[in-house]
């Protein structure tokens, strides 16, 4: 595997991102835009699967993710991984927010979110700023229930990627998700051999971003840009 250094994030400071967080904290508190918001970046398929009440089964798995924000070179980003390959992963290779499933030692559900930063990008949950959450996600291909969390990097910290589950950790610009060149739509066959037909995604960096992760960046962007 490739090793990649990355840059160590700034801490904010700049009055201006002060009052778009407190803003952004604000609009998490509020109702949220919720599954109409996710659906514009869901398949077919998956609109079909969800259908527009979406109600999961009883043995549905809980997990948690975290859209992490930090400020770097006079701009917004987040932070993404690329999964590793693995055959008993659904979701192996692709692109995600840090996250995983709820353990019973973890008590509340934003405890696995951070938990799941801390290792598998190494961020120290005591750096980390919870703003709020967006709305959960049922994903049926794997039977979870993803609850999406909003934090803020408030310290400097030097990202590392998780030996045999993040094969690369990608740090893109919020605003480059906003851009219409980087909002495609392509044709995907899956490791079971499945086509699903124009699948909306975000182009990052030549990676694409689809599914649960496309959708809760979907409903985050228009908190984002209000």
């Amino acid at each position: 595997m490739l090793l990649h250094t990355y840059p160590v994030p700034n801490i904010r400071t700049n009055y201006m991102d002060h009052t778009l967080i407190e803003q952004l904290r604000e609009r998490l508190a509020a109702p949220l835009p919720g599954r109409a918001a996710q659906y514009r970046m869901a398949s077919m398929r998956r609109l079909e699967e969800l259908g527009f009440n979406p109600v999961p089964p009883p043995d549905a798995k809980v997990a948690c993710v975290l859209n992490l924000l930090y400020w770097q070179e006079d701009a917004w980003h987040t932070l993404l991984i690329q999964r590793t390959q693995n055959p008993n992963d659904r979701h192996s290779g692709q692109v995600s927010f840090p996250g995983g499933r709820f353990e019973e030692n973890d008590g509340e559900l934003v405890n696995v979110a951070l938990r799941e930063a801390w290792e598998e990008v190494g961020v120290p949950p005591v750096q980390v700023e919870v703003l709020g959450r967006l709305t959960e996600l049922y994903i049926p291909v794997s039977n979870f229930v993803v609850h999406p969390f909003v934090g803020v990097l408030n310290g400097p910290v030097a990202f590392s990627p998780q030996v045999g589950e993040v094969e690369m950790i990608l740090t893109p610009q919020i605003n480059a998700f906003t851009l219409p060149e980087n909002r495609k739509t392509a044709d995907l066959t899956l490791n079971s051999g499945i086509t699903l037909k124009n699948v909306p995604y975000f182009d990052v960096e030549g990676r694409m971003v689809w599914g649960a992760t496309a959708m809760i960046l979907s409903e985050f962007l228009e908190l984002w840009e209000m």
